[in-house]
C-alpha cells in the first residue's frame, strides 16, 4: 500500500510545511537498482590497523572512490569505521569522533558500516567494554541519520580475517540499495566460506530455489528478487492459492508445486519436484506462515496448534528431510523467516511470536549440522512491512507503525527479499545461525 504521507513530505510543499509544523519527514530510500552505482559517493574509510587497510582494499579494487581522511569539505557515500583493533574504550575516542564530523557531509541514501570485534566471555574486562561499546554507539547513530542514511555492523569472529571473502560480501551487501531497510542492525562473519561472484547483479546464476508461501506478499517478492539474481525457481503453497501460485511461477519462468507444507512428506516432494523438473537444489526459502491472533485468555487449541505446526514444525521436519536426504547441492542454503514479534513479542501474538521465536532457536542450533557441507542457515525478521495484511490496520494504527522506526516509513515485501537472496548467495558464505532484521531499526526490540 503506497505510504501517501511519504509522499506528500517529499513534495516541495509538503516539504516546507512538515519541517515547519515539525512533523516526521521520512526520506525515498535508496534501493537497488541493476547497473546502480554501489554508493552515492566516495566512501570514507576511517580507522587503523587490519580493518581499516582492508576495507580500503576491497572498496578499491571495486572501483569506487576511496578516501583515507575527512574533507570538512566533501560529500560522502559511505563512512567505514573500523573499530577491529579496539582493546579499551579509550581507543574508541579519535576513530569515532573522526567518523563524527563526516557523517554530517552524508549524502542522502549514504551508508555507515562500522567493523569491529563481538565481546566474548574470555576478553579482558577493558577489551569487552570497548568491544560492547560499538554496540550501543552503531545502534545509536542509525537512529541519528537522516535523509534515508542507514548504519550497520560487521562483527568479525575469531577466525574471520578482515580482508577475507566473507568480509567483503557482507560489506557489499550493506553499503549497497539491497539493505536499504536494514537498519541498526549487526552481520556476524564467521571464517572464510564466502565466494565473491562473477556478476554482483546476478550472484545467484545457476541455482535452483525453493520458495514456500509464495503465491502473495513477501513470498511472491523474494520469488521474483531470486530469478532477477539469476536462479531457477520453484513457488510452492497450498492448492487454494493454485492460481496466484501459477501467475507467479509464470511471472518467474519457474516452476509451482501446490503443497501444504505440514504434511509429513512435504520435504521429500519438495525434493523431488527440485530434482526431477531442475536437477538440483541449492536454496530452501522457509516463507510460509500464518497468523491466528488471539490474547492468550482467549486462545483455543485449534489456534495454538495450526500456528505452531505451520510456522515451525514444518520446517523441522523439512530440513530433517533436506538434509537427511545427502541429495542437496553443495554448500546449501536454507533461509527462514522470522519476525520482529518473536524477538520483542506483541500483544495477541502468543502463539505467533512464540513460533517465530522458535524459527531462532531453530536456526542458531542448525548452523553446526551445515558446517561440514559448507551450507549455511539464517532467519530474516521483518518488522512493519507494506503488505495486504498491514493494509487492513485501521488508518491511525498504521500511520503509527509506519513512523517508529529510525526510517521512519513502513517496508516493502521487497525489502525482505533482498536480504533474503544475499543470505541465499555464495557472497554471505561466512553467516549462519544469525538473525537479520529488516525493520528499518523499529524501537520495538531495537
Amino acid at each position: 500500500m503506497a505510504d501517501k504521507y511519504l509522499n506528500l513530505v517529499n513534495s516541495a510543499l509538503g516539504k516546507t510545511a512538515a519541517k515547519k509544523l515539525g512533523l516526521p519527514r521520512p526520506a525515498h530510500l535508496r534501493r537497488y537498482q541493476p547497473g546502480a552505482p554501489l554508493v552515492p559517493g566516495p566512501v570514507l574509510v576511517v580507522g587503523a590497523g587490519a580493518g581499516a587497510d582492508a576495507a580500503a582494499t576491497t572498496v578499491l579494487d571495486w572501483g569506487l572512490d576511496v578516501r583515507r581522511h575527512a574533507d570538512p569539505r566533501g560529500k560522502y557515500g559511505a563512512v567505514i569505521l573500523a573499530l577491529d583493533e579496539v582493546a579499551h574504550p579509550d581507543d574508541l575516542s579519535g576513530p569515532v569522533l573522526e567518523a563524527a564530523a563526516a557523517l554530517k557531509r552524508l549524502r542522502p541514501g549514504g551508508r555507515m558500516v562500522t567493523i569491529s570485534r563481538p565481546a566474548e566471555a574470555e576478553n579482558d574486562p577493558a577489551t569487552a567494554a570497548a568491544r560492547q561499546g560499538v554496540d550501543g554507539l552503531l545502534r545509536s547513530i542509525a537512529h541519528e541519520l537522516r535523509g534515508g542514511a542507514t548504519g550497520n555492523g560487521i562483527l568479525l569472529g575469531p577466525d574471520a580475517a578482515p580482508s577475507s571473502s566473507s568480509v567483503a560480501g557482507a560489506l557489499h551487501f550493506l553499503l549497497s540499495g539491497r539493505s536499504a531497510y536494514v537498519d541498526g542492525q549487526f552481520l556476524r562473519v564467521d571464517g572464510d566460506g564466502a565466494t565473491i561472484p562473477a556478476d554482483w547483479d546476478k550472484p545467484l546464476s545457476g541455482k535452483v530455489a525453493v520458495v514456500t508461501g509464495a503465491a502473495q506478499g513477501i513470498g511472491a517478492a523474494i520469488a521474483r528478487t531470486l530469478r532477477r539474481d539469476g536462479a531457477d525457481v520453484v513457488v510452492v503453497d497450498i492448492p487454494p492459492a493454485g492460481e496466484s501460485l501459477a501467475e507467479v511461477a509464470n511471472a518467474v519462468q519457474g516452476t509451482a508445486l501446490q503443497l501444504d507444507i505440514t504434511a509429513d512428506d512435504a520435504g521429500r516432494r519438495i525434493l523431488d519436484h527440485a530434482l526431477g523438473r531442475h536437477g538440483r537444489l541449492d536454496i530452501m526459502v522457509h516463507n510460509a506462515g500464518i497468523t491466528r491472533d488471539k490474547l492468550l485468555a482467549n486462545m483455543d487449541e485449534s489456534r495454538w496448534t495450526s500456528v505452531l505446526q505451520v510456522n515451525i514444525a514444518a520446517q523441522l521436519r523439512i530440513n530433517e528431510q533436506l538434509l537427511g536426504s545427502g541429495q542437496l547441492s553443495e554448500a546449501p542454503r536454507i533461509v527462514s523467516l522470522a519476525s520482529t514479534s518473536g524477538i520483542a513479542g506483541n500483544r495477541g501474538q502468543t502463539n505467533y511470536a512464540a513460533s517465530k521465536a522458535g524459527i531462532i532457536g531453530m536456526v542458531r542450533a542448525s548452523a553446526g549440522q551445515l558446517a561440514d557441507s559448507g551450507g549455511t542457515i539464517n532467519a530474516v525478521a521483518p518488522g512493519f512491512i507494506e503488505t495486504a495484511m498491514t493494509a487492513r490496520m485501521p488508518m491511525a494504527t498504521r500511520q503509527v507503525a509506519r513512523r517508529l522506526s529510525s526510517l521512519q516509513q513502513g517496508g516493502r515485501p521487497g525489502d525482505v527479499a533482498e536480504t533474503v537472496a544475499f543470505l541465499a548467495s555464495d557472497a554471505a558464505g561466512g553467516i549462519s545461525g544469525q538473525v537479520v532484521r529488516v525493520c528499518g531499526q523499529n524501537m520495538v526490540g531495537a
